[in-house]
């Protein structure tokens, strides 16, 4: 990524150039990006190929201001960050499901190595605001909640609240090698984004998710959920999420109710 392309995608998230690659500029870097570049599953749906290379991946977050899903926002981050100076290594994860762990890779989160190694993750929905210590073990308090991390052989497993998240490889991986995956959750019927249709994103108050024509938001404790018409669907995509769409997303038959992630 060279200089004018990352000056477009810091414009893309309203953040400015950190004077130098430290941890307080990675902190309003990724609290930017969380409240510009919504998590969402809307290409699954509307037909788009999810291309995993870091110039499809800026075309589609910074040209075509879209959002993504974990392997399109981490990866586009990861290149923005590098490009600033931040040494970054892609991981991969396996999400903690109702019933058992998701398959291997089918999350990317990010190390970034300062004096010590972090822990960002601006793709998994609600999620930490904040970088987490890679190397803690106690709990650490953040703006969405108490995380911690615990061993788990040679991996970790990733908590809020208590509740896992996920379970964190920690060897590192390149944007390749997330693509079987990444098919797989863009075409089985077994994959939840198959099945769902969401687009969500944090505001300064809290959160705002358009899933198919239900509008949530969420403020501190406070949950308001609206049920749109079609063309105040559209405008939805417009004014939370400054998404144009020229069409909706068609949504599957039965989507579950989303989480606030």
């Amino acid at each position: 990524m060279d200089k004018s392309r990352a000056e477009a995608y810091l414009a893309r998230i309203g953040a400015d150039r950190p004077e130098q690659a430290d941890l307080a500029g990675l902190r309003a870097l990724q609290w930017a990006h969380l409240k510009a570049v919504p998590f969402e599953n809307l290409s699954i749906h509307l037909g788009e190929p999810v291309v995993l290379t870091e110039e499809a991946l800026l075309a589609k977050v910074v040209d075509r201001r879209r959002g993504g899903f974990c392997y399109e926002l981490n990866g586009s981050f990861a290149a923005l960050l590098t490009a600033l100076g931040y040494r970054v290594s892609l991981l991969g994860a396996r999400v903690f499901g109702e019933q058992r762990l998701g398959p291997p890779m089918d999350h990317l989160a990010l190390r970034v190595d300062l004096d010590e190694p972090w822990l960002v993750d601006v793709g998994f929905g609600r999620f930490s605001r904040e970088p987490l210590r890679l190397d803690a073990r106690g709990d650490q308090a953040d703006p969405n909640g108490v995380f911690s991390l615990r061993e788990h052989g040679e991996d970790l497993d990733v908590l809020l609240d208590g509740s896992p998240q996920y379970r964190l490889e920690q060897r590192p991986y390149a944007l390749a090698d997330f693509g079987p995956t990444c098919w797989w959750q863009t075409t089985s019927p077994e994959s939840y984004f198959t099945k769902s249709l969401t687009c969500s994103m944090s505001t300064d108050d809290g959160r705002v998710t358009l899933s198919g024509s239900r509008l949530i938001r969420t403020v501190g404790d406070e949950r308001q959920e609206t049920l749109l018409a079609e063309e105040e669907t559209l405008a939805a995509y417009r004014t939370w999420f400054g998404m144009p769409l020229e069409r909706l997303p068609v949504p599957p038959a039965a989507a579950p109710t989303p989480p606030e992630g």
